[in-house]
């Protein structure tokens, strides 16, 4: 038997163990990767062929969840991105003519259209279906460091046009396995997350709660354009997430400038809310969120989203500025949760954007669209606090 016919079998063995969970599990990434932990004999680059092919059909779902198995197999080739990885699964089972006929716009789910009409268009749909790149931020004045480092290893990268300190890797590679990560040089963050605080352009020397700060990729990110002054309060219900968060403040150097806190008091310059949601902005990522998210899940989020923002938006100074922040591009999580809040709270009002990206904001706040920068999708509103 061949090395593809045999990596067939073991691909239709996972794919099997894991159908009943499809359209159920959100914790699917997790069980997957429990899965091809118990391959026995399988090594790291086959390891990265399952994983792609199986995110691969979890981002085509509807086209193959009813295939025979020659069928899915030769679709899911076609689809599967090429790698080194998945190169000779490629070259053994493609066949472009299987994806004939097919409607891309079966590859969301139907209720995303009243939430998302945009994403339906084709040129956002191209980028929704494809996986989303590898971007990190750079946390250092001497980047050169980092790129010597990445040169000896023979990696790919592009430094980003839209955002200077942002960067794109193009290998499939653990970079927290690097010295560059080890001394806090770099971290994983999606372009688009960085990019939303950007627009805001938190001043200098401001002191600001970070009111969902989870493990604080962006208190991270709000540290560093604070600068040396600057002050944040991280908060979040999980103990979890802020000791993991003090870890990376403590690797960027910054862990002087954030103290975390489990009830924030009195005002600040600025606050952000970057709300727990949907998650339907990195459906690129995690895939199989399209297939276990439901309308119910959007309106608990908004409920959610509301009492939030309700909650912080007392810690703004008058004058301060309140960012309101979701990886989601439903409308009911976004736009109107916006609304809503500044209909109860005529003490706030829309504030500008200090940069937009070549992206058009609506006068409740500005999308980054996944197509505009090859990004995870966000949404950010940028309110400020009257003075009287």
């Amino acid at each position: 038997m061949s090395i593809a016919h045999s990596q067939r079998l073991t691909f239709l063995r996972l794919l099997a163990a894991l159908r009943p969970h499809w359209r159920s599990d959100v914790a699917l990434p997790a069980r997957i990767q429990t899965a091809l932990r118990g391959e026995r004999g399988v090594g790291s680059r086959d390891r990265r062929l399952y994983r792609e092919l199986l995110f691969t059909t979890l981002r085509h779902l509807p086209w193959l969840e009813h295939c025979d198995d020659d069928t899915l197999v030769s679709r899911v080739a076609t689809l599967a991105a090429d790698t080194r990885a998945t190169h000779g699964f490629r070259e053994t089972f493609a066949t472009p003519d299987s994806l004939a006929g097919l409607d891309r716009t079966q590859l969301l789910p139907d209720w995303f259209r009243a939430e998302c009409p945009a994403a339906f268009e084709p040129h956002q749909l191209d980028t929704l279906l494809t996986r989303a790149p590898l971007w990190l931020r750079l946390q250092t004045d001497t980047p050169d460091e980092v790129f010597a480092d990445w040169t000896s290893r023979q990696w790919q990268w592009t430094p980003s046009p839209t955002l200077d300190g942002a960067v794109r890797l193009h290998d499939e590679v653990d970079v927290t396995q690097t010295e560059p990560y080890e001394r806090g040089q770099i971290e994983v963050q999606d372009l688009g997350s960085q990019l939303l605080l950007a627009a805001v352009a938190p001043q200098p020397g401001g002191r600001w709660l970070d009111a969902c700060a989870g493990a604080g990729g962006k208190t991270l990110q709000l540290a560093r354009l604070l600068g040396p002054t600057g002050r944040i309060a991280a908060h979040d219900i999980r103990p979890a997430a802020l000791a993991e968060l003090q870890m990376r403040a403590r690797r960027a150097g910054v862990a002087s400038r954030i103290e975390t806190t489990g009830a924030p008091s009195g005002l600040f310059d600025g606050v952000l809310v970057d709300a727990p949601c949907s998650g339907s902005g990195t459906w690129r990522r995690s895939p199989h969120l399209k297939w276990v998210t439901t309308p119910a899940t959007i309106t608990r989020a908004a409920t959610t989203q509301r009492t939030l923002l309700d909650r912080f938006a007392r810690h703004v100074r008058p004058g301060g500025q309140l960012v309101y922040a979701t990886c989601s591009l439903c409308h009911q999580e976004n736009e109107a949760t916006v609304a809503h809040f500044l209909e109860t709270h005529p003490e706030f009002a829309p504030a500008p954007f200090a940069q937009t990206f070549g992206l058009t904001p609506t006068s409740h706040g500005l999308t980054i669209w996944p197509a505009a920068h090859d990004t995870d999708g966000f949404f950010v509103a940028h309110l400020r606090r009257r003075t009287v």
